[in-house]
């Protein structure tokens, strides 16, 4: 019987889709052309298949990566800067001035490539990302071989970026253009939040994200301090402004959302946002918590974020679902809130609707880009292992993610990362560093 010749075979211990409950032993994933051709039995694979490159990691599970769906990675270099702080505090005494300061195109570059090798490093393969200087971080993200979804950020302020609104709309439709036809790299827009851009603003780019069909980030709901802004000012809550001007839809990630009331969870229901939660960041900033089992229970789509490093302090999705799962269950007061498989779909497939991108990556699925990472479970730390996804989502350190891939693409092999140099990363940071203590 003739085999086919494919690019990739790679036989796991365990593979989980995350399109459903299933867990499957001793398969193997079938890569072609950046693609999943097929996915089947081990045992089947040598009468079908054959390919230069044949990879046996038997005690490894295979994943589809994590979709990290709210980053600031240009902000990596700020990681530990001002801690322990409530949010405006933190912003307004000690972010905003450090942007001020020292954010220009090379910091971002910088930034954004330490916190690609980092992202590599945790098994994430696709990130959402608002801040500045685009083209920077746009050029860290090929160069590293991750998707990245890449905000336009508005705000009605100047910065280092933009100086007036117009010029931050222009900057990005500049930027929407260049890279429209990119394989990894989409733009969206980004407006910051409601106590930094204006109704007319949002209206503004509302109808441009309409136009150009791209999805909008918003930080939403984040704190009392916001909602209470809001009410003294307009008498509203931020989301019923925004339903005021038709601003919530299924194409706006509403980021955080920990300060919900009824009268939100009926305009979230009428108009299905996408939902991004950012447990370890909110609950630094003790922020509050976003009542994620309710918002799942009542249909809506929620997937995880890890918020910048400057108020999380990592870009870890295992640790991001754990705590998903943690605040979940105290938050219901159910232990059965948020189970393990269930926290995975939220930073894997749930991402992925999150940014419209289903259809290309979220799960291991024949005919998805084969976007996907290895996890040694066969360590301490997981070991006895009786359920791999409770172990990945409840025991699993990031320092186990042992293989990445992205559209085929290998971009990190036992640990060691292919497209990126770990040595000249960590002395590009200890050199910002110096400059911005100074």
């Amino acid at each position: 019987m003739t085999t086919v010749t494919v690019d990739q075979i790679i036989h796991a211990k365990w593979l989980i889709p995350c399109e459903d409950k299933r867990v499957l032993e001793d398969h193997a994933l079938i890569v072609e052309n950046g693609k999943i051709l097929d996915i089947l039995p081990s045992a089947k694979v040598a009468a079908q298949y054959s390919s230069p490159s044949v990879e046996h990691l038997s005690t490894h599970a295979l994943l589809p990566g994590f979709i990290n769906t709210h980053t600031h990675i240009g902000m990596n270099f700020f990681r530990g800067l001002a801690d322990d702080l409530p949010l405006m505090e933190w912003l307004n005494d000690h972010i905003w001035p450090a942007e001020r300061a020292w954010v220009n195109h090379d910091l971002v570059f910088d930034a954004s490539l330490f916190a690609a090798a980092e992202m590599i490093r945790s098994g994430t393969t696709c990130f959402n990302e608002m801040y500045f200087f685009l083209n920077a971080t746009a050029e860290a993200t090929d160069q590293a071989g991750l998707r990245g979804h890449v905000g336009i950020t508005v705000i009605d302020f100047p910065t280092a970026w933009a100086k007036t609104t117009d010029e931050y709309i222009a900057k990005g439709l500049d930027f929407y253009q260049q890279y429209k036809n990119h394989e990894r790299i989409t733009a969206t827009f980004a407006p910051h939040a409601i106590y930094t851009v204006g109704e007319k603003t949002l209206v503004k780019v509302r109808d441009l994200a309409q136009e150009h069909g791209l999805r909008i980030n918003m930080h939403i709901q984040e704190t009392i301090e916001e909602i209470e802004q809001s009410i003294a000012f307009t008498k509203k809550r931020p989301l019923k402004r925004l339903q005021d001007i038709d601003f919530i839809s299924p194409q706006l990630l509403a980021v955080h959302m920990t300060q919900l009331e009824e009268e939100d969870m009926e305009i979230l229901h009428r108009h299905q946002p996408q939902i991004v939660h950012c447990p370890e960041s909110n609950m630094k900033l003790a922020a509050g918590i976003c009542p994620v089992n309710r918002l799942l229970n009542s249909g809506l789509n929620v997937a995880l974020g890890t918020d910048g490093v400057a108020s999380n302090n990592d870009l870890d999705m295992l640790g991001e679902m754990r705590s998903a799962a943690f605040s979940a269950k105290i938050n219901a007061e159910n232990p059965q809130a948020l189970p393990a498989e269930q926290a995975l779909q939220m930073a894997t497939l749930n991402g992925a609707k999150a940014l419209g991108i289903e259809g290309l990556t979220g799960s291991l699925t024949v005919g998805k880009s084969a976007d996907f990472i290895a996890i040694n479970l066969d360590e301490i730390e997981t070991q006895p292992l009786y359920h791999p996804c409770s172990q990945i989502v409840y025991s699993a350190a990031r320092q186990q993610v042992s293989d990445v891939w992205v559209a085929g693409e290998r971009l990190m092999k036992k640990r060691e990362l292919l497209t990126l140099d770990e040595k000249e990363l960590i002395q590009k940071a200890k050199s910002w560093r110096q400059k911005i203590k100074k």
